[in-house]
């Protein structure tokens, strides 16, 4: 007998009903070209909404590599912040194939002054135009570039974290393990805002969730095709690619997972927390009862939001207030 899917909490199930959604939810991959402009023309407008958060500056860099093209970033700074700042490299949602990194410029300004840390927001190029694990190695470039200059641009090179929403989530998780894998300092942690991890939409919430329209089953395979072309699903996917393909996640950072109970990666999410914890990685885990994907972006002002943020916060400020781990004697 087929489980009943539990009720959307009352306060999101409202912002559902205010939101514009199409036959094909509210991302239409069918047409990712106009939805990019339509994820583009709703940031603008919610930007111009919020009120500017004049101590923290924001500055574009357009960061080196030999081979490839330059990585740009943003980078934020609370001007009345006392140095060295530590550093939030952040990756923004939008499935691996839309959004860009300035749209979430009006909501991490305020977090940055709140936290008196610098954020770098990578602006990672995006499928289809660029497949995995072009993203990964963008994120990998501007991680090594702000560690080797840190110092120099008066940020603290031992308190350097990953963060990234949905989409950017998977990102930032390629990213540790491309970290990892060459060798390079291990961050502070990872944050992983309900993360796109697996293309092989095998669990069982990646089969149930089918009709919400904030990011369907139909929307995930989209993407995925998108992101992998006709490696989706089969061996020829490497963990760069998909951080759930990973075997091996000893010598991660400390995590942080968030994700609802109705989100199409719950199931993949836990899995990964799971065996994070297997593999002796700390990690902090919440999922949140009767809410869908990116509730927090959907229903910025609902409790669940409220207690996510928080949450989130408390983990960031407990993190980059710790001392760099330092040998004792026995």
């Amino acid at each position: 007998m087929p489980r009943s899917r539990p009720a959307i909490d009352s306060e999101l199930a409202a912002a559902l009903q205010a939101m514009p959604i199409g036959p094909n939810g509210v991302f239409d991959l069918t047409d990712i070209p106009a939805t990019r402009q339509a994820v583009r023309a709703l940031a603008e407008s919610i930007a111009a909404t919020i009120p500017d958060e004049p101590t923290v500056t924001a500055r574009e860099i357009q960061v080196p590599r030999a081979e490839g093209p330059d990585v740009p970033i943003v980078l934020l700074r609370p001007e009345n912040a006392p140095g060295p700042l530590p550093v939030l490299v952040w990756f923004h949602g939008g499935g691996q194939v839309l959004g860009f990194a300035a749209q979430d410029t009006p909501w991490l300004k305020p977090l940055s002054a709140a936290l008196g840390c610098a954020i770098v927001s990578v602006d990672y190029r995006l499928a289809p135009e660029t497949p995995a694990p072009g993203a990964a190695e963008d994120g990998y470039t501007a991680y090594r570039w702000i560690s080797d200059n840190a110092t120099d641009l008066g940020l603290d090179p031992t308190r350097i974290g990953l963060a990234g929403q949905s989409g950017g989530g998977g990102i930032a998780a390629a990213t540790a393990l491309l970290i990892r894998d060459r060798g390079a300092a291990t961050p502070l942690f990872q944050l992983l805002m309900y993360p796109m991890l697996d293309d092989r939409n095998t669990t069982d919430s990646s089969r149930e969730i089918t009709d919400i329209g904030i990011w369907d089953r139909s929307t995930n395979l989209l993407a995925w095709q998108a992101i992998l072309g006709d490696r989706v699903g089969t061996e020829d996917v490497t963990s760069y690619s998909a951080a759930s393909r990973a075997t091996d996640l000893a010598g991660l950072p400390p995590t942080f997972i968030g994700v609802g109970e109705l989100d199409l990666f719950r199931d993949e999410n836990l899995d990964y927390a799971a065996r994070l914890r297997a593999h002796g990685v700390p990690v902090e885990l919440h999922l949140y009862p009767g809410a869908y994907h990116a509730f927090d972006m959907f229903a910025p002002q609902s409790h669940l939001a409220a207690s996510f943020h928080h949450t989130m916060n408390d983990y960031l400020v407990r993190h980059f207030t710790k001392a760099p781990a330092t040998p004792t004697a026995q």
